[in-house]
């Protein structure tokens, strides 16, 4: 099993569909990571060889992701709402940040549905 990252990559994907397990990699950032070292996109994540996890890592190593994208991400949040911008007081509200309704939908940040007694006239 390819440990990268400290992320356990599934075995049984391919190599380029296994690095979206880590933090901060997509399809095509993977797609690029593979093709700079050198590692061939088709093969099984149980199948690779010592060198090509040593690629990969070093390849990987050049991008930001796991903990230190986290930090920076939780880091730019926090200074949002420092500054009391109007995404940071939404952040703050645990409401949408980026414009979304919130009249019907947005159950995700809202939470479950409080209802108030007498709202429906």
């Amino acid at each position: 099993m390819a440990r990268i990252k400290g992320v356990d990559l599934p075995n049984e994907k391919n190599i380029w569909i296994a690095l979206t397990s880590i933090y901060g990699i997509g399809r095509n950032l993977s797609k690029d990571i593979c093709t700079d070292a050198k590692v061939d996109m088709a093969k099984k994540a149980k199948d690779l060889t010592d060198d090509e996890i040593a690629a990969l890592r070093s390849e990987i190593d050049k991008h930001l992701v796991e903990g230190d994208l986290r930090r920076e991400v939780a880091m730019n949040i926090k200074n949002k709402m420092e500054i009391n911008s109007y995404q940071g007081t939404r952040h703050k509200k645990g409401l949408p940040v980026r414009g979304q309704r919130t009249r019907t939908n947005a159950r995700t940040r809202k939470g479950k549905p409080k209802t108030i007694a007498n709202k429906k006239k």
